[in-house]
């Protein structure tokens, strides 16, 4: 018989679950704050204050590769902008995706792999942000990070069709497809039809690439199978 009291949040791995409950906790504190709700006057400005202490931005990447030095300050910057948000509405986004993908990846890879995936992502969509990117556009959000989560979401379709013979390119039809209504908005900020233009995809694309790429290593069986391509290809 089935359990209706059952909590929404039993399939999901508790690590996801504790990931939304931060990225939404800090979210709404910077809104109550917004609001004058909680925190006194001061918190109208703890949105800002959080970009500015936890967002990133090209500039430290370029501070690290000139000066070769590795300031926490600095270093800390290429994770945490993933858990502070310009928004609620850029947050739930966020957090749908995360639960979503979170979900299907942790179930076939395990909780871990999850985690694995997340940091990764993050700190692979910075990396590629700060070298490709130019001036001191900042980038802040989880969507580098969830967007590893597809990736790894599609590793393992990729796999499943590669095992019944289809056409494995399937795989990356939802990343073609987001992708491409970036690109779209995107295009359309830069030329004055849209507002906004952040070339945020391009951290989102990075973050995809270091999910899938991850992957390899983190479903189950793929060391074994890495392994044994290394044998074939002596």
């Amino acid at each position: 018989m089935q359990e209706h009291n059952a909590s929404p949040f039993n399939t999901v791995p508790p690590v996801v679950v504790a990931l939304c409950l931060v990225i939404f906790g800090i979210e709404l504190a910077f809104t109550l704050g917004g609001q004058g709700l909680v925190g006194g006057p001061g918190a109208v400005g703890w949105r800002l204050g959080a970009l500015q202490e936890y967002g990133f931005g090209p500039q430290y990447f370029w501070y690290i590769w000139e000066s070769g030095t590795f300031p926490f300050d600095v270093v800390k910057r290429f994770l945490t902008y993933a858990f502070v948000h310009g928004s609620m509405t850029q947050t739930v986004f966020v957090c749908v995706f995360l639960l979503a993908m979170g979900k299907m990846v942790g179930e076939a890879m395990g909780e871990i792999a999850v985690l694995v995936i997340f940091v990764t992502s993050a700190i692979g969509g910075a990396l590629a942000y700060g070298l490709l990117v130019p001036g001191n556009v900042g980038l802040f959000g989880g969507f580098p990070a969830v967007y590893g989560l597809i990736g790894g979401f599609t590793h393992l379709l990729w796999l499943s069709l590669g095992r019944v013979g289809a056409q494995q390119a399937r795989a990356f039809s939802l990343i073609a497809f987001l992708m491409g209504v970036q690109l779209l908005f995107a295009v359309l900020g830069q030329v004055g039809i849209l507002p906004g233009g952040n070339p945020d995809w391009v951290a989102d694309l990075a973050g995809f690439l270091t999910g899938f790429g991850m992957s390899f290593f983190l479903v189950p069986g793929g060391w074994a199978r890495i392994l044994q391509k290394l044998r074939q290809s002596r």
